[in-house]
């Protein structure tokens, strides 16, 4: 393997990393030329795997034409984007987005860089709302128990994991946590206190535990009843992820924000921060802002990703992947004692590992023989390969995780 130890990187990170040289399809190369299947995706960015064509024409030709104009302009790949996604919503099953449609169920889209940076905004709308309604609410958050959404002070302060808050408290006041999934903790505090709950669908760095029906109705009537903006996180679950086009719409969830990210602009840095009229109306000229959030090579590139997601057909063979998946982790599963249950959705997927400490040595040993995993909280591994995986890469991952445990 090609390491690079040492590098002149903070300590935050590691000090030893794979130096990968390029990709195609849903492999990755390292600096040696030895071939990774990819089961980690950037993160859940890659979606469309490497070298996809169309990806990289939209890129190119919009380089030639213009790449930064700032947001005291626009241009057309910035508009076009922002209509498509304003013209989404999450409440529909099956063709959740076609051209020309309107009304949308958005009604405007702020462009920023990163996953932080959308919830930041969403919190932010959140307490604007509050504060400008005609009947004020509270500027209090509620966020779930093993949530994360980010490390920027404001989405830091509503990701729960000690480890993550510990060196950096105090954080931004007003944020209280209930556990995911618990309807009735979350009737005993939510109240007008509170203006907005950032909420993921599918807790991507928490352990990959799902939103119930069950939990999604309550906190959709409550935030109804109360006015309170609900806000969902779908950094890493949406955009086909989760096998439909917003996680959201497995679990019922009935969002006013929507937080989208990591595979928006297969690979370039674009976050999305989608807006309701209720909250939109309220915003004024200069309230919020970015530099560089919606450049024209981000958006055309992000277009690409969105026409390529909402084609006929490609969304349903996600999920016909999404089972041959399941279907296979159940198998490992069944056969190994050192496995338990499986977590996620859709081709956003994991197995709890019943001793942590085993995690990063089956981690490591997938690394060895050519499989690229990721963790999620402190004992599941996760695997979120391309949208675009191939059934036998499929099967030759879950075959390389067989091996693992036989090992193990």
């Amino acid at each position: 393997m090609a390491i690079k130890k040492n590098p002149p990187f903070p300590n935050n990170y590691a000090k030893e990393f794979l130096v990968l040289d390029h990709g195609k399809g849903s492999y990755l190369y390292d600096s040696d030329g030895r071939a990774y299947l990819d089961f980690a995706g950037g993160i859940a960015v890659n979606s469309l795997g490497y070298g996809n064509k169309s990806l990289e024409k939209s890129i190119t030709e919009q380089v030639k034409k213009l790449i930064h104009v700032s947001n005291l302009f626009t241009t057309q790949p910035a508009v076009d984007l922002a209509t498509m996604l304003t013209r989404s919503s999450p409440l529909e099953k099956d063709q959740p987005w076609e051209a020309g449609k309107d009304p949308g169920y958005f009604q405007a889209v702020h462009f920023g860089n990163s996953g932080t940076e959308a919830n930041e905004g969403a919190i932010k709308y959140a307490r604007l709302y509050a504060s400008r309604k005609k009947n004020p609410n509270g500027h209090k958050i509620l966020a779930c128990t093993n949530g994360f959404h980010g490390r920027t002070l404001g989405a830091l302060s509503a990701t729960h994991t000690e480890k993550y808050r510990k060196p950096f408290e105090p954080l931004i006041p007003g944020i209280e946590f209930v556990p995911l999934n618990d309807a009735e903790g979350l009737k005993s505090i939510l109240n007008r206190d509170f203006c907005g709950v950032i909420v993921e669908p599918v807790q991507g760095e928490g352990g990959l535990t799902c939103m119930t029906k069950a939990f999604a109705q309550e906190l959709n009537r409550l935030c109804k009843e109360l006015d309170i903006v609900l806000i969902a996180d779908e950094v890493q679950t949406g955009l086909g992820r989760t096998g439909t086009l917003f996680a959201s719409q497995s679990c019922g969830l009935e969002p006013d924000i929507i937080t989208l990210s990591k595979p928006l602009a297969g690979g370039l840095p674009l976050s999305a921060t989608l807006l309701p009229q209720k909250v939109n109306e309220l915003v004024q000229i200069g309230d919020h802002g970015t530099t560089f959030g919606g450049g024209p090579v981000t958006c055309a590139a992000a277009i690409t990703i969105w026409e390529t997601l909402n084609s006929p057909g490609f969304l349903e063979v996600v999920r016909e992947k999404s089972q041959l998946l399941e279907d296979g982790l159940a198998d490992l599963i069944a056969d190994s004692d050192k496995l338990g249950f499986m977590k996620g959705r859709g081709l956003l997927r994991g197995v709890e590992v019943r001793d942590p400490e085993l995690l990063p040595n089956i981690i490591n040993r997938a690394k060895e023989l050519g499989l690229l995993v990721l963790r999620s909280g402190s004992n599941v591994i996760r695997l979120a390969p391309p949208l675009t995986i191939k059934d036998d890469e499929l099967y030759d991952g879950l075959r390389i995780l067989r091996t693992i445990m036989e090992e193990v």
